[in-house]
């Protein structure tokens, strides 16, 4: 610094911009001498640097709070290590302790010489670099420009990773996705992210199903009609290449209004794509423009989402198709009306579970025999269409069966032996009960089920005492139980899809579902549809009852 405080080789101003990524950015100049700040603030900003100069570092942390609430800091802090309040090792400290504030590049200036303790002194605080003043126009733009070079090549590394950590993530979500409309959702949240817009998925099913996700910042508002989705549907089939992957925009109105923005006539970027095997597509929609800092690779992670999301769909799409044929074959041997059973009012209620469940294994039969009618409610243990085949097996034999006899213990000894020589590997829980309508005589074999529940118009109810091994074991069965039923009373059947919740204990399940019997209004009817109200809501498993009642 010259006698006059200011540096003897600012005064010449003859420096032009210098080219370079250092170019176009900000700086922070600290420094408590006025000339001095004008004096850097002329050279930076003759080469292209807009300048923010500050007295103190009180003063720069608070200028630096108020950058860091509006989200701009400055590119780089030249900053005094002579500051009266603080010294510039201090000030430089304190920021790089501050993780929003941590990555904002100091450079440490000094008119006064310290020698390398200073150099040392500066970067051991912290500092990117450090300036001898007075000091050539040329040096003090050369560092400047190195320093927010280095800068920006640091973040954005550290974006890149950041948005292939978030690829990542959001593969994984796809990935494990339990539904269509699950893995859209969790590739919509991703490519919004990646592309910092509202974003919405589609995977376009062989049979012209559209599945759909949206983005959370846009999912709440209201969705276009469904004939929106049809347009959209068929722009998939149009666009679609027949391999690899197509990124296109498609402008409004050809693209449907208000996916992105509610009501807005929005164009769309779009990324599609065909599942591995080619019978579907998936479509991952953006709005147009993208965010202004728009990362020139981002079409190329939004198109590794769409092939990872197409990889994904596709298991998702053949699961669709077992599960339609399951439910068909399950359904088809599951009458929704029994055939009649004089003597005896029987009514049935069979809920499937969410399309997010897999297919199960319930069944429920009624069946006229000699010795009165035999009800029998069990469960396929495993959810697959390989379970419904097997219920649909149990059912057929239990029919065959009871025309020799209807006695439920050797009914379950035999079903349990057809398991044993057809299906080693599976097992499968009953309840077999045969009443006789005219004495109320009601015997009961049970296979790993849930016991009847007998519940009378007084209002109390209490599970028959029977119990014994699932089928398919090849174990000894004990003897059935007996118990005479009055007209009073209702036997109930249901199960375990009902009242199964997982961290619950069943004992506890079951003694909940007594006490709602025993409060449910008269009627069998009555009795099943105040259970499913009580309990039939959003549940992970199919779900079957069957009550009677002497006639």
């Amino acid at each position: 610094m010259d006698g006059n405080g200011t540096y003897g080789a600012y005064r010449t101003y003859g420096a032009r911009r210098r080219n370079g990524d250092g170019a176009d950015s900000t700086v922070l100049v600290v420094d408590d001498v006025s000339a001095s700040r004008y004096a850097l603030g002329a050279v930076l900003r003759r080469a292209g640097h807009s300048v923010v100069p500050v007295g103190s570092a009180s003063e720069a942390l608070v200028e630096l709070d108020v950058r860091l609430r509006a989200g701009v800091l400055p590119d780089v802090a030249l900053v005094d290590v002579g500051l009266p309040d603080m010294s510039g090792f201090e000030l430089c400290r304190r920021l790089k302790a501050q993780p929003p504030m941590a990555a904002l590049p100091v450079v440490h200036f000094s008119a006064a010489y310290g020698g390398p303790g200073y150099r040392c002194r500066g970067l051991d605080a912290g500092g990117e670099a450090y300036l001898s003043v007075p000091a050539e126009p040329e040096e003090i733009q050369a560092v400047v420009g190195a320093v927010v070079r280095a800068a920006r090549i640091r973040s954005a590394a550290e974006t890149r990773v950041r948005r292939l950590t978030l690829l990542s993530e959001t593969i994984v979500a796809v990935q494990t996705a339990r539904c269509l409309e699950e893995l859209a959702t969790a590739a919509a949240e991703g490519a919004a992210r990646l592309t910092g817009t509202p974003a919405a998925v589609f995977v376009l099913g062989e049979d012209g199903e559209l599945y759909r996700g949206m983005s959370r910042n846009r999912a709440r508002a209201t969705l276009p009609d469904l004939g929106a989705h049809d347009a959209v549907a068929r722009l998939i089939r149009r666009t679609m290449a027949s391999s690899g992957v197509r990124t296109t925009v498609v402008p409004f109105p050809q693209w449907p209004a208000g996916f992105f923005t509610p009501g807005a006539p929005d164009d769309a970027r779009l990324v599609l794509t065909r599942t591995p095997g080619g019978t579907a597509g998936v479509c991952l929609a953006a709005a147009v423009p993208g965010a202004p800092d728009r990362i020139p690779e981002t079409d190329t992670l939004v198109a590794r989402l769409a092939q990872a999301t197409a990889l994904a769909a596709e298991p998702l799409l053949m699961y669709q198709v077992e599960r339609h044929v399951a439910l068909t074959l399950q359904r088809s041997f599951l009458p929704q009306k029994l055939p009649e059973t004089p003597g005896l009012d029987v009514v049935v209620r069979y809920v499937p579970a969410s399309r997010q469940t897999e297919i199960g294994g319930d069944f429920y039969a009624a069946l006229r025999t000699p010795e009165g009618v035999l009800t029998a409610v069990g469960d396929v243990v495993g959810h697959s269409l390989d379970a419904a085949t097997v219920m649909v097996e149990i059912r057929h034999a239990l029919r065959a069966y009871c025309i020799e006899t209807p006695a439920p213990d050797v009914l379950a000894r035999r079903l349990d032996r057809m398991l044993q020589t057809y299906h080693p590997d599976v097992t499968a829980t009953v309840c077999l009960v045969l009443v006789d309508p005219e004495s109320g005589r009601t015997r009961i074999a049970n296979a790993g089920h849930i016991p009847p529940l007998i519940v009378h118009d007084a209002g109390t109810a209490e599970y028959a005492e029977v119990s014994g091994p699932l089928l398919g074991l090849g174990l000894d069965r004990p003897s059935p139980a007996e118990l005479v039923l009055g007209p009073e009373d209702r036997l109930l059947m249901v199960t375990d899809g009902l009242i199964e919740t997982r961290g619950t204990d069943l004992a506890i399940s079951m003694d909940t579902l007594r006490a709602a019997a025993a409060a449910a209004p008269p009627g069998t009817a009555a009795l099943c549809d105040t259970l499913l109200d009580c309990f039939g809501r959003d549940r992970e498993d199919d779900i079957a009852l069957l009550a009677l009642r002497l006639g």
